[in-house]
């Protein structure tokens, strides 16, 4: 059997936060959380989770910043960021993809889609 899949949850609204952290540890996974960009950064480097789930409205360092800044480490370069944002206009999706993120997800979050998602990136099933 293989290790659980470790997500980085990065989200700074704590209702969303402990929704969806409880919905992916039922699930299986290990869930590691960040409650803004700086925080993020440290865990995904500490932690080296499989996949980030970045909330791109964060403080002190949005989402978009704090995923380029894992981009240009070479300790997180490689770790799949989904953007995740209740802004579900294209520019919005965009501007993540061009930050250096894998994809984009929308709030509120679809679960299962959310899942094949982190399946597709990870290759391993969610």
């Amino acid at each position: 059997m293989s290790e659980p899949l470790k997500v980085l949850l990065v989200e700074d609204h704590e209702l969303n936060r402990d929704m969806l952290s409880r919905r992916l540890t039922q699930r299986g996974f290990i869930v590691v959380l960040a409650e803004d960009g700086r925080q993020a950064i440290v865990q995904a480097a500490q932690e080296q989770p499989d996949v980030i789930l970045m909330d791109m409205s964060l403080p002190l360092l949005d989402g978009w910043e704090a995923t380029r800044l894992l981009r240009q480490n070479a300790s997180t370069a490689a770790i799949p960021v989904i953007a995740l944002t209740a802004h579900a206009l294209g520019e919005e999706q965009a501007r993540a993809l061009e930050a250096g993120c894998a994809a984009f997800e929308t709030k509120p979050v679809d679960f299962p889609r959310l899942l094949a998602v982190i399946a597709r990136l990870t290759g391993r099933p969610a």
